[in-house]
């Protein structure tokens, strides 16, 4: 396993991060997640990310248990708020104060731990105030209970405010969690160049495109049974974007690139998004250990230039590379 350090900080992180979206507290047994971490242990990694909305809370309860008996700081655990937990309370989500002040706490119970290295505000809040959020941030840090701040799928400009504030507040913001993979490029525009120039890396997640870049998804073929694509837990609202017959034909196409590198086609999608100098971390998950074995693989993989281009020449106008698809894709008012 090879470590990156996480934004301009002095923080290292393991570039193939744990991640528990979609899995503990839903798709799978609290003993196969337990697995799926050890394995993750195993495996060289130490940095485990997740959040509270994750299974209405449950996923944070499940990653605290599977990582107890852990020396503490040996581990990088990030969590994140905004989204709606609980009962759904009018201040039950969101980025204000009162909600991120309560949040941190109930995290920090669920994970069993005093505090999160990196704490992110998970979408960005058109209801709160910036200065509100950030001061609340601020003061959380101040407090010991997260070391770091991060934030997800946030624009460029959001990126630029919010960075500002930290400086003046006396705290880093140093990281941004948005969507990455060959198929999906939107950030490359302006969020990596403004991430770059601030001092914010990416820990980017679904760089294997919800599984449609395992390959396993045919063209013109049934959906495998059992698969993301018929979870109607929410896996499937995620990747039908990349169900179409022309986007599967092209990514079956990329076998013979992968096969140059004795890689699968998984790995070759997780190690394409870390020859990004600004990503600092591909967050992976899993439902069964033998996946966090065998994407780990791509670790320290250096893929060629040449086979850059032809990655690129085989995906051509497939690939979304929108930057206004961020913002697009954040929510205008309040969850609730």
């Amino acid at each position: 396993m090879d470590y990156r350090y996480l934004g301009n900080s002095g923080l290292k992180i393991s570039e193939i991060t744990y991640g528990n979206w979609l899995t503990h507290g839903s798709q799978v047994e609290n003993e196969t997640a337990t697995q799926c971490v050890h394995a993750a242990l195993d495996a060289g990694i130490t940095s485990f990310d997740t959040a509270d909305v994750y299974a209405n809370t449950k996923a944070e309860q499940v990653l605290g248990d599977a990582l107890k008996g852990q020396r503490r700081e040996s581990l990088e655990i990030f969590t994140k708020v905004y989204w709606p937990t609980g009962p759904g309370g009018p201040n039950d989500t969101g980025l204000s104060r009162k909600h991120i002040m309560e949040s941190i706490n109930g995290s920090l119970t669920r994970l069993g731990t005093d505090y999160v290295d990196l704490y992110q505000a998970h979408r960005y809040d058109t209801e709160t105030p910036l200065e509100e959020t950030m001061q609340a941030f601020a003061d959380i840090v101040r407090q010991g209970k997260a070391l770091y701040i991060g934030v997800s799928e946030w624009t460029a400009d959001q990126l630029r405010a919010g960075h500002a504030l930290s400086k003046e507040l006396g705290f880093q913001l140093i990281s941004s969690q948005p969507q990455y993979s060959m198929l999906w490029r939107v950030i490359e525009d302006e969020v990596v160049p403004t991430s770059a120039e601030l001092g914010i890396s990416q820990i980017v997640w679904s760089p294997v495109a919800q599984g449609v870049l395992t390959g396993k998804y045919k063209p013109g073929a049934a959906l495998p049974e059992g698969s993301r694509a018929t979870d109607d837990k929410g896996g499937a609202t995620f990747i039908k974007r990349f169900l179409r017959d022309d986007v599967l034909e092209r990514v079956q196409q990329l076998t013979p690139v992968a096969q140059e590198l004795d890689l699968s086609l998984a790995q070759l999608a997780v190690a394409w998004v870390l020859q990004n100098k600004n990503v600092a971390a591909a967050l992976i998950g899993a439902s069964r250990p033998e996946q966090v074995a065998e994407n780990v693989k791509a670790s320290g993989v250096v893929i060629p230039a040449e086979l850059l281009e032809r990655i690129d020449s085989i995906l051509g106008d497939v690939v979304e590379r929108d930057p206004a698809k961020t913002a697009e894709g954040a929510p205008q008012s309040r969850p609730v």
